[in-house]
């Protein structure tokens, strides 16, 4: 038998640590968003040193980056895949609502949602960080596209359906359920998303019964 080299040893804590440090730094822009965060608040968080930090980031624009990647894995493992088990078409459509309220309503992070944060944030400030927080936010509306026309194509969806007003409606009462919880009821946030979704889905659907009653 023989031993893995030192270097993998090394390489696979070089990988731990970082993920430990974009983990603690998606949570804590989840709250305060990415441009607020200094180098020692997130070094101090992660239980790491700063020059740490700089061994693995050559400055704070790149840690950004790098934890916009890692929220956007977060979402993709959280979210879209549990949603992507359901039959394609409309049903992927609610279960891609539920998947989203299950992220929230499980607190994974403590202000609710990374991306709402930094669009919140970055919206008028130019630069490397918005054009990716941009370039996500086009990919996810390609991608909740994609699952609409799947379903106009089965035939789940009237056929006047518009795709692009679907898609925003679908989005807004997500986006809705994660900032009026901030402020309001929490439950009944949730649950209100949660039934104004079921009913505008049912609403565009040529068979309702495919979708639960409530």
């Amino acid at each position: 038998m023989t031993n893995r080299p030192p270097a993998d040893g090394r390489r696979a804590r070089g990988d731990r640590s970082r993920t430990a440090v974009l983990d603690a730094v998606v949570s804590l822009a989840s709250v305060e968003g990415l441009g607020a965060l200094s180098m020692g608040q997130v070094a101090a968080e992660a239980g790491v040193s700063k020059s740490g930090l700089f061994s693995l980031w050559r400055d704070k624009e790149e840690l950004q980056l790098a934890a916009i990647e890692r929220a956007r894995l977060q979402w993709a493992e959280r979210v879209v895949q549990p949603a992507m088990q359901a039959p394609t078409g409309a049903r992927q459509l609610w279960a891609l609502h539920e998947a989203r309220l299950a992220f929230y309503t499980g607190r994974v992070l403590p202000g609710g949602c990374f991306f709402v944060a930094v669009q919140h944030e970055f919206d008028d400030q130019p630069g490397p960080v918005r054009d990716r927080i941009v370039s996500l936010a086009r990919e996810w509306d390609a991608f909740v596209h994609t699952i609409i026309r799947a379903a106009l194509d089965a035939g789940q969806l009237r056929k006047d359906t518009d795709p692009g007003v679907l898609a925003f409606e679908l989005d807004a009462l997500g986006y809705a359920a994660i900032t009026r919880s901030r402020l309001l009821d929490r439950e009944a946030t949730f649950a209100q998303s949660r039934a104004a979704m079921l009913w505008r889905l049912r609403a565009y659907c040529t068979d309702p019964s495919i979708l639960p009653a409530a």
